[in-house]
């Protein structure tokens, strides 16, 4: 079992930056691929980045190619999303997860955060 725990989400304008965290605990959280995903109001959640156990391989989404970064402190059992040049379309809810795989798919993940709120104002 893995229990994770984001934070880090809140109200920026447009153009502002955010870095959510992901802090994990239960079982070896180097043993697990972490991926971000988001939910808007009335949207199918949506896969945003993954990070490999390692660190080394990374995948986005193409809407957040080159804006956001994924990241992770295995030491510290936490896994990052810097976002830059936030628009308003980036406002969702984002939840941290964990899988076996560097997967896009939601399916092919284990266990999940509560999600923290990120809204971006125009």
């Amino acid at each position: 079992q893995v229990q994770l725990v984001e934070s880090g989400g809140g109200l920026v304008q447009a153009g502002d930056s955010l870095r959510l965290s992901c802090a994990a605990s239960g079982r070896t959280f180097s043993s697990y691929a972490m991926g971000w995903f988001r939910q808007a109001p009335g949207k199918e959640r949506e896969f945003v980045a993954v990070i490999n156990l390692s660190g080394t391989v990374t995948r986005y989404a193409d809407p957040v190619k080159g804006r956001f970064t994924i990241s992770r402190d295995n030491t510290e059992a936490t896994v990052f999303l810097q976002m830059d040049s936030l628009q308003p379309e980036d406002t969702a809810v984002y939840f941290c997860a964990a899988s076996t795989s560097t997967s896009a798919s939601k399916t092919n993940y284990n266990y999940w955060g509560q999600g923290t709120q990120v809204t971006v104002s125009s």
